[in-house]
């Protein structure tokens, strides 16, 4: 339970220690005297959002340090698990808070991170405030309340595995038909690419063969000229001798004196072989000249085959290997992407047979939501009937409907506050005082269902007053009798029912506000109670009856 709490320059408390016993702790003050400051105190070392506008002014920094005493086994447990010392039962949390919008927070001592004060505060405090009945106005909050009257856990985590394998499938089977669509896309595109560069049948080095056949049927008449002159020149023609006869006559001339000048018979050999060369080369020119005649329909195909070719070298190129090399990269990566194809229908199998699965826990858990439903109804109505509402009907309606991380139900609370009225939603109809009831109502339910011992009421008392205000504070009461309950409250009802009475006090001291904090005793309380009843200064009446009030208590 929370023990003491220590203030220092929060808002206009500038130092305060304040002692809390294990029964209901109330709080009493007139407005604004800085009751909602220590409940923002107590936020602050549990971990809440601050500001830096909480620091008094004129300080460097906001103290607040809490001591909890026989702390629960699942706090120590997560101490152990953070590596902090659990104090032997006693826990001590801290937070700085500085003018300059810093803020330090320490467990036992040790620094730490305020996320680890606020997860240790769940676990050790229970904060409502008006707030809170705002759950009450979102019906998607009510299944968490039903739940934890329930004890619904462990159905719901066994549920919950389930169902998250079942998205963990879905959400396979969703990436590997979009998979599946880009692969097929890229497939199509593998095989265009296959189709187009593998239709052609490209030769080794087709591309220089008809660069090269092209660039003679393009310059044939030259070359046909060329030869045949070349030609003419060395076979010579009817009005001209060509070289190779001169040759001839030449080689004759040198035999006839070989008998002469013997020598001369090696130089005629020579000749001779001259004379025999260019016969074969005149013979070629011939030749060659008989096969440069170009064929109109073989030229045609050469541009064609060429323009293709320049085509596909300029998209997959630049050079033809590179063409080569595109076509093998594209013909592997076919073939792996149809080789490692997942197949969807099993995977869709194994969704089908898992979503009957959920489906049936999900019904045992509608089920054992609805008999819980019977259970709620019965527990909140007897204890609203005590809160002096004994004319609310309360239903817990339950639909059906798609499975999501819940299940398949929507929980709604549904109150009728007036006889022969149908129930409708509780956001439509309860009023601010009939919300704050319930809420205790609620909280009375569920306050055995989780090891939290300190629960805290900021104005729980909201819109009621009379006999629902005494009800309200027997209620609290009664709750202080499992738990350690702090209630800011300004009804004497509740009031005359603490355990333990603290005044909140403003006053001027000097030029700047100054609230205390005091523990009220017996005779202080008379004063407070009456204070609080009648308003201005008590009569010796006014003290009768607000002492009457305490004694009729206790």
């Amino acid at each position: 339970m929370l023990s003491e709490l220590y203030i220092e320059n929060l808002a206009v408390i500038e130092r305060s220690n304040i002692s809390f016993t294990g029964g209901l702790n109330v709080f009493t003050g007139e407005t604004g005297a800085g009751k909602s400051i220590l409940i923002g105190g107590i936020n602050a070392v549990l971990g809440q959002r601050v500001t830096k506008d909480i620091v008094r002014t004129g300080a460097d920094k906001a103290v607040v340090t809490a001591m909890f005493t026989d702390v629960g086994k699942d706090v120590t447990e997560r101490l152990k698990e953070l590596g902090i010392d659990d104090g032997e039962g006693q826990l001590f949390l801290s937070r700085e808070i500085r003018s300059d919008g810093g803020s330090i927070a320490r467990v036992n001592s040790r620094p730490c991170n305020v996320s680890v004060l606020k997860e240790l505060g769940e676990l050790l405090v229970n904060i409502h405030g008006q707030h809170d009945n705002q759950i009450l106005m979102a019906p998607e909050r009510h299944i968490d309340i039903l739940d934890a009257f329930a004890d619904a856990q462990p159905l719901i985590e066994d549920y919950q595995s389930s169902f998250k394998e079942l998205q963990q499938i879905a959400k396979r089977i969703a990436k590997l038909s979009q998979e599946n669509a880009r692969k097929a896309f890229r497939i199509e595109e593998l095989q265009d690419i296959i189709s187009e560069i593998g239709g052609l049948k490209i030769g080794e080095n087709e591309d220089e063969e008809i660069a090269r056949e092209l660039d003679i049927s393009k310059n044939a008449v030259m070359l046909t000229e060329a030869m045949y002159m070349s030609e003419q020149l060395i076979s010579g023609n009817d009005d001209e001798k060509g070289v190779t006869e001169l040759v001839s006559e030449a080689r004759a001339g040198i035999e006839r004196n070989a008998d002469i000048m013997p020598e001369l018979s090696a130089l005629a050999e020579r000749l001779s072989s001259v004379e025999i060369e260019l016969a074969d080369i005149a013979g070629e020119l011939s030749s060659r000249i008989d096969r440069l005649n170009v064929d109109p329909a073989r030229y045609d195909y050469l541009n064609a085959r060429s323009d293709e070719l320049r085509r596909i070298k300029k998209k997959y190129g630049p050079e033809m290997q590179d063409v080569f090399d595109t076509l093998e990269r594209s013909q592997q990566e076919l073939d792996e992407l149809m080789g490692t194809e997942e197949n969807l229908s099993k995977l869709n199998e194994q969704k089908n047979e898992l979503l009957s699965v959920v489906s049936q826990k999900a019904k045992r858990l509608s089920e054992f939501r609805a008999e819980a439903g019977r259970r709620f109804v019965s527990r909140v109505t007897a204890e609203l009937e005590f809160l002096n509402m004994p004319k609310v009907k309360l239903v817990v309606g339950q639909k059906q409907g798609k499975l999501t991380i819940h299940g398949m139900d929507s929980i709604e609370f549904l109150i009728s506050a007036n006889v022969g009225e149908e129930p409708r939603p509780i956001a439509k109809i309860a009023s601010g005082g009939e919300l704050s009831r319930i809420m205790l109502a609620l909280k009375n339910v569920i306050a055995d269902k989780d090891s939290i011992q300190t629960l805290i009421f900021d104005e729980i008392d909201t819109g009621v007053s009379g006999n629902a205000a005494r009800k309200i504070g027997q209620k609290l009461r009664q709750i202080s009798g499992i738990r350690q309950v702090l209630c800011v409250t300004h009804l004497a009802q509740i009031a005359v029912m603490a355990e333990n009475h603290i005044l909140i006090e403003k006053n001027i001291v000097g030029e700047r506000t100054v609230t205390s904090v005091t523990p009220l005793a017996p005779e202080q309380r008379k004063y407070e109670i009456a204070r609080i009843m009648f308003g201005g200064e008590p009569t010796e009446q006014m003290l009768e009856n607000a002492e009457q009030m305490i004694l009729g208590v206790n």
